[in-house]
């Protein structure tokens, strides 16, 4: 991906995605305080602030945006972006100076997915306005165009006079991950295995243009919405904004209809009021249910790049399942979301606590996907969100614990964190300068070996992990996994997940316990004949340990012989035995 920004202002490091560190921007944040409060009521259906209670600051003292203000930033730059397809063959700096004709052009950026694109942010949305005024519809003969304007929009060129043909840079690159071969070449460079955890983190998380990007597809869908409902919007939720999400991962979005003007309108002193003549359903959900049929038909038929447009309807919270051409991602569109959204708050709290959260997190997944624990296609493999939450109830077991309960997080909200979301008490503490951690400093390698270990030992048959709590509790059903969903205590948001597989996460656990505990395999450094690989780029070969859930009744090996030939096989030349 190609990254370039006009000198009227700076790029921020892509490594700070969800760490923005804003002092001396006071303009900014009396901006975004209105708007972080409106977005607040959009979540919760039940808001209560105490009388006279002064607001909440956007900015808490380590001079970091809240949650929702950094979400009211990127749509309001969303908002001011275009994203244009161009010809491989031109020259940026032209394409980039006839835009500017617009309006100040604030950065733009470069990347490929089935074609060349770039996302343009304009200083204003004037520039936008002025673009679109000079765009026109194409005219290609013998097809008939569906004439929906969008900020979506291709470049042209008409002739040498406008546009040199010279080729666009070669930073450009898709907005995935790099291979595992070459990743895992990269680790075996580090000089520990803490070092490897943090060089996998920062090869894999979601870049500033990739946030941007994500931002951006949302307010294209918003705008094709905006025809029926003019004051929605749609919001990223999951791993695009709560800090674990990584380069390739889907594009959640949910449809907020709730902040429509009208509701809950005071009583008039008059005798005379006037109310909108609306359709009347059965319920909730019938709603739900009609408006992402028609959002669906509409991106469908009218969305420019949305393809493979799929409407699950009947599916315990429905939605809308497309690929965006342009952006390459995998979109999932549902409907007033909130506990989702909730959920992604709590879960970027958890990473901005402490750094090591979101590093083990990362590992964890990464590992999981290598051996095929976690998959994109729906089944009875372990979510990435069931994992997360896995690794944060281990992380509450240390002691002393790396992060606090979610029950500690409610005892420290004030009155304006309180959230009640259709019966579900989703009240947390948002300002991270209010929750003490404890003293812990266990490395990240202690860290991870000690989560395979938990694990493997870990009584699955008979207890749940409950991060509400921080401690094991009786399963109360019958499913092999049970993870109970934080902020509705009722679901278990492992219940997709079948014996056999659970089986197979404990018996990888077990064999990279084994692994980390080999020291030429945990610390290379200084070896005489060190091997290929080490420390974690160990752990993401593949496994040699039998598949539990094989259909063929054959006789294996027990476990421990499994390791020890595995061990065998990566032992260097001339290694001597233990």
């Amino acid at each position: 991906m190609r990254t370039s920004s006009l000198p009227t202002s700076t790029m921020a490091s892509s490594t700070a995605v969800h760490r923005l560190h804003t002092r001396g921007r006071g303009n900014l944040f009396k901006c975004l305080k209105n708007l972080d409060a409106f977005l607040r009521r959009r979540v919760g259906t039940v808001a209560v602030t105490a009388r006279n209670e002064p607001p909440r600051k956007e900015e808490n003292e380590g001079g970091r945006l809240s949650f929702y203000a950094i979400q009211a930033q990127r749509q309001e730059q969303a908002e001011r972006s275009v994203l244009i397809g161009c010809t491989p063959t031109v020259n940026e700096n032209k394409i980039i100076k006839f835009l500017s004709r617009h309006g100040n052009i604030k950065k733009y950026f470069t990347y490929e997915s089935y074609g060349t694109y770039a996302v343009v942010e304009f200083a204003s949305r004037e520039g936008v306005a002025s673009l679109l005024e000079g765009a026109g519809i194409p005219n290609n003969g013998h097809e008939s165009m569906v004439p929906y304007k969008s900020r979506l929009m291709s470049l042209k060129s008409l002739g040498s006079a406008e546009l040199s043909k010279q080729p666009w840079s070669q930073h450009n690159h898709l907005q995935t991950t790099i291979p595992i071969n070459n990743l895992m070449q990269k680790l075996c460079l580090e000089e520990s295995i803490d070092q490897q955890i943090i060089r996998l983190t920062e090869a894999c998380q979601l870049t500033e243009e990739n946030s941007h990007l994500r931002f951006l597809v949302c307010s294209l869908l918003k705008d094709i919405a905006a025809a029926y409902f003019p004051e929605c919007s749609i919001q990223p939720f999951g791993s695009s904004v709560n800090g674990f999400g990584k380069l390739g991962c889907d594009l959640d979005m949910f449809l907020d209809l709730d902040n429509i003007s009208g509701r809950n309108l005071k009583t008039p002193k008059s005798a005379l009021t006037l109310e909108y003549q609306m359709k009347r359903a059965d319920s909730e959900r019938t709603v739900t249910q009609s408006i992402l049929s028609v959002i669906g038909e509409c991106l469908d038929q009218f969305g420019p790049g949305c393809v493979g447009v799929h409407k699950i309807l009947n599916a315990r919270c429905p939605l809308v399942r497309f690929s965006h051409q342009p952006s390459g991602f995998q979109c999932d569109l549902t409907a007033n979301n909130r506990v989702a959204m909730k959920s992604s708050e709590l879960l970027y709290l958890y990473g901005q606590l402490d750094p090591r959260v979101r590093q083990l997190v990362f590992s964890i997944r990464f590992w999981a996907r290598a051996h095929g624990v976690t998959s994109n296609i729906p089944g009875a493999w372990i979510t990435n969100f069931s994992l997360t939450v896995m690794v944060l109830f281990f992380l509450q077991q240390r002691r002393p614990a790396v992060i606090p309960t979610l029950n500690h997080l409610r005892e420290l909200a004030g009155p304006a964190d309180r959230s009640v979301i259709e019966g579900n008490d989703c009240t947390f503490v948002s300002d991270v300068e209010k929750i003490q951690l404890q003293n812990s400093t266990e490395t990240l390698e202690q860290l991870l070996s000690e989560f395979f270990e938990f694990y493997a030992t870990f009584a699955f048959s008979k207890k749940s992990i409950n991060i509400r709590k921080g401690k094991e509790q009786n399963k109360p059903e019958a499913a092999p996994l049970h993870i109970q969903n934080p902020f509705e205590s009722a679901l278990n948001v492992s219940k997709n997940v079948n014996g056999p597989q659970l089986e197979r996460f404990v018996a990888l656990c077990q064999e990279s316990s084994w692994l980390l505990q080999q020291r030429y395999i945990r610390a290379p450094k200084g070896a005489d004949n060190p091997p290929a690989h080490w420390g974690l780029a160990t752990l993401l070969l593949p496994s040699r340990i039998a598949m539990v859930n094989s259909r063929k009744k054959r006789k294996t090996k027990p476990a421990s012989e499994m390791v020890k030939s595995l061990l065998e096989s990566l032992r260097p030349v001339n290694q001597p035995k233990n």
